[in-house]
Formats: C-alpha cells, sequence, structure tokens
C-alpha cells in the first residue's frame, strides 16, 4: 500500500515537480556520477516513481510515453542491486550472506564438471555467486540489446559493472567466452538466451531481479512461450519488472500470472495529458502509391531537417524504397530481418554517427530505439494498429526535444487509419488527399519553393553507408549476411575487396581451342598442336623459329593424312543388294505383256512419288521403294531380276 501511495503521489510530476535530483530518490554516489558526465541530472516522471518503489525489491509494472526514460527508471534499480567485481557500498554483508545462500541452494542444471568451478572468488566485495548473471533483461529485438547494454554500461561504469548482451546473429564463441569470465547483467533476447541456457552455459539459477522490456511485445503470443521457458528456470523468489509505453488490459491480467502483488505505475505529464507526445507535430495525408516516393523525396529537403527514419511493413518495400532514395542522392541505408546482423549494425552506427541522415526500417526499429538528433518520421505505409503507430512516432520527440511525423495513407488504408485515429483520440478522421506538387505539402512541412524529387548532388555532405566499417560478427543462421537493395559496391555482400580479388585471380582463365580437319590451330601465325597435347597462345606467339618448326613438323604427319570422307549414294539399294530370285506362278502372254507395258509406264515417272506405285501383274513380287534425295532427280525403277518359268511353247 505504501508503494501504491508513493506511485501516485509521483506520477503525475513534472521533471522538475518531483525529487530534484536521484541523490534524493537514494541513487548511489557513484551512479549519480556516472550519470552526471552523460549530462542527466534531473529524472523523468517514470523514473521519480518507479525509482524508490523498485529499490524496495517490489515488482513493478512501469507504463509512460516513449521517450521519457523508461531505460534508466528499471535500470538503475537493477545496477544497484547487483553485487559487483569492486566493492559494493549499497550491499550490507547481511545480503551478501543472503546472495551466497540463494546462490547456493538455488537448483543449477549445470553438468558436475562445471558445478565444480563454481568457488567464491577472492576478489574483494564479490559473492559466490561468481559469474552467473544476478539480473536479466530481456527484450524482443536484436537492436533493443545492444542500446540497452550500452545504457546500463554507461550508468554503471564507475561501479564497474559486468553488463553483456546475449543475441542472436553473431558467434556463439565471443557470448560464450564472456560468460565463463563473469558477467553481472545479461541482455539478451529470448532465442538465444534459451540456446545458451540449454547449452549449460548460461546459469539462471542466481538471477535475483528480472526485467521484460516492451512488455507487450515480450508477452505477446510470438514471444509467450520462450519467455515462459526462461521463468521456469528462475528462483521463485524474484523481482520482476515490466515497462513499455502501451500496455493493454489483457496484457497486463497476463503479467500479473508471473508476479507478486505488483505496483502499476502510470506516469503522466499534466501538461502532456494526450496518448501521444504533445512536442511530437503529427501530419496524415491521403497519398497515392504511385507518387509517395516523389513526397518523401521532398520532404527529405525540409528547412531544419535533422535524422529521418522512415517506416514501412514489409521488408520488399524497405530495400525498395532505400533504393529508390539512393538513385536520387539521399544518404540512405536499410535495416530489415533480411540483412546479416552486421550489416544492420553497420547501418545503425552510420545513422548514429551522422554518416547517413535517412534510414529505412521495419518495425525492427520501432520499438526502444533512442537515436539523438532525429527530427521526423515518416510513416510510409498505414500501421497496423495503434500500438506500432505510437511504438513509430515516438523515435523524435524524445527527452522533450520536438519531433514531426508524417503518415501516408493510401486509398485501401483508409479505415485501418480511422481504427487508429478514433483509439488514439486523434483529429485525422478524414487526411485530406494531397500530391508532390500540392501547396499544402511544401506549407505544412517547410519545403522551399522550387525543390525537386532529386537531392542535388551538391547538396548532399553525409559521407554515406560506405564510410562505416562493417563488423566482422562471425554471424550464424543462412548466411544471408549482406543482402542490401543499397547500393554498396565493393562492400555488398560483406565480403572483403581483396579476398574477392584473390578468388577472382585464382580461378584459371576459360580458353578457347580451334581446329582444323581434327587438328588444334594453336595461334593465329599458324602454329600447330597435335590433337591430344594442350594450347598456350602466348607460348606459341613467343616461341624460337626452331620450337616453331619442330612443332610444325611434328603436326605434318597428322596433317597429310586424309580424313575419312562420306560418301553419299542415291541407289545404294539398286548398287549393293544382291538380285533377288522369286518363283512365280506361270501367267498368261497377256498379262505379262500388260506388266512389261506398265512397267515402261513406270520408267517414265519423275521420281517424286512410288515408282511401283501401278499396278503389278504378280502380286508376289517384292517391291522396293527408291531413297529420297535433296535433288528431285528422277529416280530409276528398281529392277528385280526374276526367273520365269519356261512356257510350253519353249
Amino acid at each position: 500500500m505504501q508503494a501504491e501511495e508513493l506511485a501516485s503521489r509521483t506520477a503525475d510530476a513534472g521533471p522538475n515537480e518531483s525529487a530534484g535530483t536521484f541523490a534524493e530518490l537514494g541513487v548511489l554516489a557513484e551512479t549519480v556520477e556516472a550519470l552526471d558526465t552523460l549530462g542527466i541530472t534531473s529524472p523523468f516522471p517514470i523514473q521519480a516513481a518507479t525509482i524508490p518503489v523498485a529499490l524496495s525489491g517490489a515488482d513493478v509494472i512501469g507504463q509512460a510515453k516513449t521517450g521519457t526514460g523508461k531505460t534508466l527508471a528499471f535500470g538503475i534499480p537493477v545496477l544497484q542491486r547487483v553485487a559487483g567485481p569492486g566493492r559494493d557500498p549499497g550491499t550490507d554483508e547481511d545480503a551478501a550472506a543472503d546472495t551466497a545462500a540463494a546462490a547456493l541452494s538455488a537448483p543449477s542444471r549445470r553438468s558436475s564438471r562445471r558445478r565444480r568451478t563454481r568457488t567464491p572468488s577472492a576478489v574483494t566485495g564479490q559473492t559466490p555467486a561468481h559469474g552467473t548473471p544476478q539480473a536479466l533483461v530481456v527484450v524482443p529485438t536484436r537492436e533493443l540489446a545492444i542500446q540497452v547494454t550500452n545504457d546500463l554500461l554507461s550508468a554503471g561504469k564507475v561501479r564497474a559493472v559486468r553488463v553483456h548482451a546475449l543475441y542472436g546473429g553473431r558467434a556463439y564463441e565471443p557470448q560464450i567466452a564472456a560468460l565463463r569470465a563473469g558477467i553481472d547483467i545479461a541482455v539478451g533476447t529470448p532465442g538465444r538466451l534459451l540456446d545458451l541456457a540449454r547449452q549449460h552455459h548460461l546459469e539462471l539459477g542466481s538471477v535475483r531481479t528480472l526485467v521484460l522490456d516492451e512488455a507487450d511485445e515480450m508477452l505477446d503470443l510470438g514471444f509467450l512461450p520462450d519467455v515462459e521457458r526462461i521463468m521456469a528456470q528462475l528462483p521463485a523468489e524474484r523481482q520482476t519488472m515490466l515497462f513499455s509505453a502501451t500496455m493493454p488490459g489483457q496484457v497486463i491480467s497476463l503479467a500479473r500470472r508471473y508476479m507478486n502483488r505488483p505496483t502499476h505505475i502510470r506516469a503522466a505529464d499534466p501538461a502532456d495529458p494526450g496518448t501521444t507526445v504533445k512536442a511530437i507535430e503529427q501530419f496524415v495525408f491521403r497519398a497515392h502509391s504511385l507518387d509517395k516516393v516523389e513526397m518523401l523525396s521532398r520532404i527529405l529537403q525540409a528547412e531544419g531537417r535533422g535524422l529521418t527514419m522512415i517506416f514501412a511493413r514489409t521488408k520488399r518495400t524497405v530495400a525498395k524504397i532505400a533504393e529508390e532514395l539512393s538513385d536520387r542522392h539521399f544518404a540512405v541505408a536499410a535495416v530489415h530481418g533480411d540483412l546479416g546482423q552486421g550489416a544492420r549494425e553497420q547501418a545503425l552506427r552510420a545513422f548514429r554517427n551522422g554518416k547517413i541522415d535517412v534510414l529505412v526500417a521495419t518495425d525492427v526499429a520501432a520499438r526502444g530505439i533512442d537515436v539523438e538528433g532525429v527530427t521526423h518520421v515518416v510513416n510510409f505505409q498505414c500501421p497496423e494498429d495503434e500500438k506500432v503507430y505510437t511504438h513509430r512516432i515516438g523515435r523524435t520527440g524524445r527527452a522533450g526535444n520536438k519531433g514531426t511525423a508524417v503518415t501516408f495513407v493510401d486509398w485501401d488504408e483508409v479505415p485501418r487509419w480511422q481504427l487508429i485515429n478514433k483509439a488514439l483520440s486523434l483529429p485525422f478522421a478524414e487526411p485530406p488527399e494531397l500530391y508532390s506538387t500540392s501547396p499544402q505539402l511544401y506549407a505544412d512541412l517547410g519545403i522551399p519553393e522550387g525543390v525537386k524529387g532529386v537531392l542535388p548532388r551538391q547538396e548532399r555532405v553525409r559521407e554515406g553507408l560506405d564510410a562505416e566499417e562493417i563488423e566482422d560478427l562471425g554471424e550464424t543462421g543462412r548466411g544471408r549476411g549482406a543482402r542490401s537493395s543499397v547500393k554498396r559496391g565493393a562492400k555488398d555482400g560483406g565480403k572483403d575487396k581483396d579476398t574477392t580479388a584473390k578468388q577472382e585471380r585464382a580461378r584459371a582463365p576459360r580458353q578457347r581451342t580451334r581446329t582444323r580437319r581434327g587438328v588444334k590451330i594453336a595461334a593465329e601465325d599458324g602454329a600447330l598442336d597435335t590433337a591430344g597435347g594442350t594450347t598456350d597462345t602466348a607460348a606459341a606467339v613467343n616461341a624460337a623459329p626452331a620450337a616453331v618448326a619442330k612443332a610444325v613438323a611434328v603436326a605434318e604427319p597428322v596433317a597429310e593424312k586424309a580424313p575419312r570422307k562420306r560418301t553419299r549414294t542415291r541407289k545404294s539399294a539398286a548398287k549393293t543388294a544382291a538380285p533377288k530370285i522369286e518363283y512365280v506362278a506361270e501367267a498368261p502372254a497377256a498379262a505379262t505383256a500388260t506388266a512389261t507395258g506398265e512397267a515402261a509406264a513406270v520408267s517414265n515417272n519423275d521420281g517424286d512419288g512410288d515408282v511401283n506405285a501401278g499396278a503389278v501383274a504378280n502380286p508376289k513380287r517384292t517391291r522396293v521403294r527408291s531413297t529420297r534425295t535433296r535433288k528431285s532427280a528422277p529416280a530409276k525403277p528398281v529392277v528385280e531380276n526374276t526367273t520365269d518359268t519356261p512356257s510350253p511353247d519353249q
């Protein structure tokens, strides 16, 4: 009850009206010093409301708008509750003893060989849980895992807290080596955490604090089975914290199954009572699908535009947008699921470092990604629901800064948008129909007059994606590593240019061999080679005259041998066949005369048809067709030698 009262007192307080400093909230001096170096001196409402409750060990459900500091709201209590490798002022002897007892009594799934290595460390202040994580942060995406890890490392660098990211898409060996060396906080995605736990490299029996970041996504049907498997390996006595910007009622009901009397904290600013951040100026336009890229190219040339993120629903659309913007001379990169992890991290690093100013991504980058200097967010396609819309536009207008969000709605997406508009109580029920040449587009977004759909080359000041080196992560999976729709030149495919050149040089060139009457021709100068030898054109040209003469002499006997010729004959059947002798019955003289006359008539045939097609005196005589030839010369009838029976007159 006391925690709930504290939450209700601080939830509606602004950053200036709540606790003035982190020290007043009970944060360690070392953590306050690390935050001061980052320029963070005053807590946000969600931080002021959550940190005292979380430090007491109670379970927390934290809900706040995007860009209001939820990472540090759970990160600071997690850092303070772990026993780092050095002396921890916030952990007394009793707490250390309790931690040691919990670690020794926790069920272990390791083999006996690895269990023998779990001995208390000699480092001052180190608990017997050395090497095993004491806190676990589970996130839905790899990019968010990297970001949360960096934030926790920055806040805990004075205490030297060991934080490591465990996510897929990269080699297992570095992560296994880090686990063997010992980590205090593990930040990872569900798939890789389960893989390492099954291989007995990750010990979860000593985890005292569990955090589900973007909890509504983690408790979705896609992640819920993996999250339940992870929770089954954790101790029953633990602290559980859930944080997200969107927390539907059914998700909260589901979360209470895994929590012990949680405190639900909804932090809000009295000056910003809406569902979205007030600092984000939102525009919704009804646009034709064939004109969206042209409109987008003009928006990217608006006055005061900084870094820009463009979101689309499908990976193919993301790749197509990135390619078209690259052809229009914009410094752009793509982030989607078909890219390898090295290419995805390369694109995000280039975006953070300012080498590119346009990042096209699917919803894989819509949650939790915090990049300083993002001024514009464009929804190239209408989001699926109000939660996706809220997280997309939340990439801008963070930490009190202003931002601009533009959404394109096609005609078939109007009903979906009206549902989103109603759920978020937005004033865009009927978006105006605009095109790339509409004056309203130029006026609303501050686009200078005369701007066209192609960025002039002299106005491009960014180095581009090729200026950012791609890191070799030893990627796992299907080896899709580096398919990107943006033209990368020599870096395409994530392969080294020198390696590719060596492979090309090692391949033997294909040679074409010319022959003349069965004899190979070595070169144009007439050098010949035998049929069983190999031909080297360069050697034949540069050879000495004696060698050439010898080669010709060797080839002469082969050349003198006359090749076998094929002879075609038109009357092969008549020349080669032996005369047939048939004994026929005696026929009258009149019939013999008739047959003789018909044979004479057949002999005058032009040869196009059957030479024996006429009437036949003797039905038992064998007929032989003449062979057809290419030339339509008259064919002679086939003469059949028959032995006539002597007549009675003879």
